[in-house]
């Protein structure tokens, strides 16, 4: 009988906060909401309305994947699988994790200085810091990369070399209390290499 990503370690109680900025890659937030809450986690969804808006420009627009997915997600109700906050009143202290997805959202969140401080202050208190594809970004602004593996989207590899890590080109990639995934068909390792990291007793 073969074994799923569903096998991974429990993580009952774990709590990870998504951060999810404008023109997100869609499947890369869903899948891993869905994902990890079915292995036990408690999923903070946070959509990051700041930064450029998605096509067409409309005011007030909800945050908007790239193709369409609205954040939080209109096909899952809160309170089942998610919890929703916002950025303002996320704190450290009352998380596990901090995932990013890829697509363009990293773009508009590296920006925001907030949200890197929010980055540091996480990696610095041992959180498993979580990103995927081109989600690397933030952490390079964020002052954190230094000479670990990484893998991301193959756009962000000499980014990430720059910066000064090792770019492995593998699915996913722990170094300490970093995990990085590469694409969206490396997802399922991806999220089982989190949910690992997260079932240690320490990161």
């Amino acid at each position: 009988m073969s074994t799923t990503m569903f096998d991974s370690e429990t993580i009952d109680g774990k709590v990870i906060a998504m951060i999810v900025g404008q023109e997100f890659e869609d499947v890369e937030f869903e899948f891993p909401l869905l994902a990890l809450s079915e292995m036990g986690a408690e999923i903070i969804v946070v959509p990051e309305a700041r930064g450029q808006h998605t096509r067409p420009f409309l005011p007030d627009k909800v945050v908007t994947g790239r193709f369409g997915s609205p954040c939080p997600p209109n096909v899952m109700e809160e309170g089942n699988r998610y919890t929703v906050t916002e950025f303002d009143d996320l704190s450290v202290e009352d998380v596990d994790c901090i995932l990013f997805p890829g697509g363009f959202a990293p773009d508009n969140l590296r920006i925001l200085d907030d949200v890197l401080e929010f980055t540091r202050d996480a990696y610095d208190q041992g959180k498993v810091i979580a990103a995927i594809c081109h989600a690397p970004w933030i952490l390079i602004d964020a002052g954190i990369v230094d000479n670990q593996q990484m893998t991301c989207y193959r756009a962000v590899k000499h980014d990430v070399i720059n910066a000064g890590a090792e770019y492995v080109d593998e699915p996913a990639v722990r170094d300490g209390n970093i995990v990085t995934g590469r694409v969206p068909d490396d997802l399922p390792q991806f999220c089982k290499l989190i949910a690992n990291t997260l079932a240690e007793e320490t990161v």
